[in-house]
This record gives C-alpha cells, structure tokens and sequence, in this order.
C-alpha cells in the first residue's frame, strides 16, 4: 500500500488535474456540459488547469487571467457545482493528504460558491433587465 502525501510538484498537480477531469468527462450529471463547452479543446484546458493550481497551491505564478468569465454562461445550477466539489474532494483524498491537499479542497469550495454565486446573479440581472 503506497502512503499518500501532500501536492508539492507539478507533476502532482497534473496527476490532481488529470485525474479530476476524467472522473468529470465520464460523469453523467457534469459530464455532458463539460464535454459541449470543451469539445476537442481538452488539451488546452487541462494546460491552462495545471497553471492555474500550480499558481493557487504551489505559489508559482504560471497563470493568469480571469477564471470567471469562461463559465458565466454556463447552464449550470448549485447541484451542479455540488457534484463539481464532490468529485474534487474525492480525487484529492484518493490521491493526496497534508495541508496543500486541504487548501486545494477549501479554495475549490471558495471558487465553487463564489461562481455559482456570480452566475446567478448575472442570470438575474439579465431576466431583470429584459423584463424592463
């Protein structure tokens, strides 16, 4: 039995990155939004994803931009996001334990709700103002 351990290389996010998102392309609930938006651009997103861990978790500032905007027209719910962080944790937990792996956790919740938050509230500002 191998003991886990903390992320502390990019190879252990790319493991994290790789590992998530196949467990995402094949679920029934995600999966099918996933796959409609990304199509055949899952190489560039998978790229841009350990970038932006590897800046998040290991303090090498290798991404940048905005991660919001990519998602804001997503039709996507809280359950959907739910599900989202169930995969998540259960890919950390099966893969890494330590202090990077549980601030992986907590900032993937943060981002969760912070953009299930924000497509709402863009969702209700445009019925808003179509209604006006």
């Amino acid at each position: 039995m191998t003991t886990l351990t903390d992320i502390k290389t990019l190879e252990d996010i790319k493991l994290l990155v790789n590992t998530f998102y196949s467990k995402v392309q094949k679920d029934e609930f995600i999966g099918p939004i996933f796959n409609e938006k990304i199509g055949n651009q899952w190489p560039e997103h998978l790229e841009k994803m350990y970038r932006f861990w590897q800046t998040i978790l290991l303090e090498v500032h290798s991404y940048s931009g905005s991660p919001f905007p990519p998602h804001k027209q997503l039709p996507v719910a809280k359950e959907h996001f739910e599900r989202w962080m169930e995969i998540f944790s259960e890919t950390i937990d099966g893969l890494f334990v330590g202090p990077i792996a549980d601030e992986a956790k907590l900032r993937a919740k943060n981002m969760a709700e912070m953009f299930n938050y924000k497509i709402d509230y863009f969702r209700n500002a445009a019925k808003n103002n179509s209604q006006n």
